[in-house]
């Protein structure tokens, strides 16, 4: 496919540059678990960002490149959801921040949230959350986690509406593991540039720069997966593209942190600022076990 820029998503791509620039750096004594993006999440808003899906020049490409670009900083703020699902929701605009409810366990953004996706088995619906209504919970993930604590209105979607929506969940998915995955795979490879082990860089060893080869294909796989489902809205794209991600983020976190040696299990590089988000991605939406299935539902059946 091509995925050559248009005039007006390059003019977004370097407004959207300009911006991450300014959030990019955290500095190394960092010793917490989530950095939030409160400034970053102003920013957004001032710029419109999270309407990008609905403006036909630019359309859900340039949302998936914008969620990736953001996901590559060391705050978070929620992106991924506003941007590719808040749109597709029915019955109007529904307020964000959004989150999604599994199970009813607690999940990223939901303490922050003004609209909810409830997810039980099959079934997915949504809601309208007051402020008091949830409340934030301790959590290692690098990402604000919380749960409600309160009941809410729910709004069942139809089968036809769920599996609209699921489709955008998983596209969405895709698109911030991506910058996830590759954000990591930048700090490792500068980590290895610069560590010297018996004399030379680590990053000279040729078994070292065969794995961070096979860990930066997977991630540039992810990527493309989720720009050809955000161009198609295909359900098959979609479940490949999150299958894809969720299967490589588990092998590319476990390689990642093995790079970094003991200081990869600590909180002194902020690598987890990335892998731990990475870990919450992996098991969201039933994990790799429901994105399989649904690859075999739709791209075999």
């Amino acid at each position: 496919m091509d995925f050559s820029l248009t005039a007006d998503q390059t003019a977004l791509s370097t407004a959207l540059e300009r911006l991450a620039s300014r959030h990019q750096n955290v500095g190394v004594d960092f010793r917490d678990f989530a950095l939030e993006g409160q400034e970053l999440e102003q920013e957004l808003i001032g710029g419109e960002f999270f309407d990008l899906a609905a403006v036909p020049e630019l359309g859900p490409v340039a949302a998936v490149l914008t969620v990736e670009r953001l996901a590559r900083l060391p705050c978070t703020a929620e992106v991924a959801l506003s941007t590719l699902v808040r749109s597709r929701l029915p019955g109007g605009q529904w307020p964000r921040p959004l989150a999604l409810v599994e199970d009813g366990r607690p999940g990223r953004f939901v303490a922050s949230a003004r609209t909810v996706l409830m997810a039980r088995g099959d079934c997915l619906g949504v809601a309208l959350v007051a402020e008091d209504a949830a409340e934030a919970v301790d959590s290692i993930y690098a990402y604000p986690m919380g749960r409600l604590t309160k009941p809410v209105a729910l709004t069942t979607l139809s089968s036809r509406e769920a599996a609209t929506l699921r489709t955008w969940l998983r596209v969405a998915l895709a698109a911030e593991a991506a910058g996830l995955m590759q954000a990591a795979i930048d700090r490792v490879v500068e980590h290895l540039t610069v560590r010297k082990q018996f004399g030379r860089p680590l990053g000279s060893f040729q078994a070292l720069r065969h794995r961070m080869a096979e860990c930066a294909v997977l991630a540039g796989g992810v990527k493309w997966l989720a720009l050809k489902a955000a161009s198609t809205g295909n359900d098959a794209d979609a479940a490949l593209a999150a299958f894809h991600a969720q299967e490589s983020a588990t092998r590319i976190v476990f390689d990642l942190h093995q790079m970094l040696g003991a200081m990869g299990m600590t909180l002194e590089h902020p690598l987890h600022l990335w892998t731990y988000r990475l870990k919450v991605l992996v098991s969201e939406l039933g994990g790799r076990a429901a994105q399989a299935q649904a690859v075999v539902r739709h791209c075999f059946s």
